[in-house]
């Protein structure tokens, strides 16, 4: 496949990849440490719009389908995704007031948000099953995706936080940051689907819906097993995402240090893409994908010594490590998924890749969500005081102990708690035909 398409298809995820994280990174903090929002409720303000997504995600693949089925193409939701996001994300840092009123205007432009991201994302996300029927090509594809999510991701836990601190913090900085990071939002994401308009897409006659997505989602051993394991990982990437900011201001002394930790665990990820696709393809790659898992949870545990020092390089050095695990954590899930939907079409007649893809973001959006809403709870079970910018308030030795343990520990056991799924996953043997394997429990 020639590189100038895997730029274009790749491109986009530098938009998903920032939508992801700024939210997950920042949300909660611009809510507990601008607009005084209590830290429990803040935590319903960041999961609720993302549970509902649980529900909207199917529901957008199987659109998706019935569009492919009709035209060929998934390019009109495509289209409204990358129009709408920049709009919704720029709206949930606009906020007026404080308290209950400024999280009542988050809430419902989060919920904005996560419709039109999941417009975007869930077609995009089963592009790659119908761009090739190869494995090998489908690697490539998911490599050059995961570099660009990457550098997404650098974008927004680096420069995110900078444009914050340029527009003067407080309400200003993170209005500024809204405005610019949605541009960037706008030009990823329409730059993907105007280079994708090559791709023919076909899902069967009938498209699922709701309830058949989950049922075909559960009847694929593979995929759902694949999927629950991605699934805890995120859910801890995401957790220790939120705790960022406040491991920065409470324990580190500096919340411009947010940025740093980002650029520590991002540099590296990006530069570990291709490396770990190369080992991969030499050692299998559920074999990688669980030793990456495994060094992750070692990192993040060695977190808590560090950062209870107090020591920045340590910290620091400690997400670089984090970075080259998270790579593979990233690359190679999906590098397996498309797998697992080429071998159902194999073996059902229909290739059902929106409806694969709906349960596989919804899925990956739970995780996402529930993160920041842990670290919520760890918040408020701490005793953690809310404020806002010009009005910074003292925590209790238990609040900084808890947000300290939602960075270290409760990340590095969901690592660990994924494993399970992962070995089960590598037990199940179903190839469907010459270089279509649902699995790869040899490698």
């Amino acid at each position: 496949m020639k590189r100038a398409r895997l730029f274009g298809y790749g491109v986009g995820s530098i938009g998903t990849g920032v939508f992801s994280t700024v939210p997950g990174l920042l949300l909660l903090y611009y809510m507990t440490d601008i607009l005084a929002v209590p830290a429990a409720l803040a935590g319903v303000v960041v999961v609720a719009p993302k549970a509902l997504d649980v529900l909207f995600n199917p529901l957008i693949g199987a659109a998706s389908d019935r569009e492919a089925v009709r035209t060929g193409r998934r390019r009109r939701l495509l289209l409204l995704g990358s129009f709408a996001l920049p709009v919704a994300f720029a709206l949930m840092f606009l906020a007026p007031g404080t308290g209950s009123a400024a999280a009542g205007w988050v809430i419902v432009a989060f919920v904005f948000a996560s419709v039109s991201f999941a417009a975007f994302q869930v077609p995009y996300v089963a592009l790659p099953a119908e761009m090739s029927p190869d494995q090998g090509v489908r690697l490539r594809i998911m490599t050059w995706r995961i570099v660009f999510l990457t550098l997404g991701i650098l974008v927004a836990g680096g420069l995110a936080p900078v444009v914050v601190n340029a527009g003067g913090k407080g309400r200003p900085g993170y209005a500024l940051m809204g405005l610019v990071v949605g541009v960037v939002i706008l030009a990823a994401c329409l730059t993907a689907t105007l280079s994708t308009r090559w791709v023919p897409s076909s899902a069967g006659e009938q498209p699922l819906g709701l309830a058949a997505t989950f049922r075909t989602a559960r009847g694929n051993r593979p995929f759902f097993r694949l999927m629950t394991a991605f699934v805890v990982q995120a859910l801890g990437i995401a957790t220790m995402l939120a705790a960022a900011p406040y491991i920065a201001t409470y324990w580190l002394g500096d919340n411009t240090l947010t940025s740093a930790l980002f650029v520590c665990v991002v540099g590296p990820s990006a530069l570990a893409v291709p490396v770990w696709s190369a080992l991969a393809r030499r050692f299998g790659r559920l074999r990688c994908f669980t030793v990456a898992t495994v060094g992750f949870a070692a990192a993040c545990a060695l977190g808590y010594p560090a950062a209870a020092a107090k020591s920045v390089p340590a910290v620091l050095a400690l997400a670089a490590v984090l970075g080259l695990c998270y790579a593979a954590l990233q690359v190679l899930p999906l590098a397996l998924m498309p797998d697992a939907v080429v071998a159902d079409a194999a073996r059902t007649g229909r290739m059902q890749a929106g409806a694969f893809t709906g349960a596989w973001t919804a899925g990956e959006t739970a995780g996402l969500a529930i993160g920041p809403g842990v670290y919520a709870v760890l918040l408020t079970l701490g005793g953690f005081a809310s404020s806002t910018f010009d009005a910074p308030v003292a925590q209790t030795a238990t609040a900084r102990t808890m947000l300290l343990l939602g960075y270290t520990a409760v990340p590095a056991v969901l690592m660990l708690v994924s494993l399970p799924a992962l070995r089960a996953y590598g037990r199940t043997r179903t190839v469907t035909g010459p270089g279509v394997a649902a699995a790869e429990p040899s490698r």
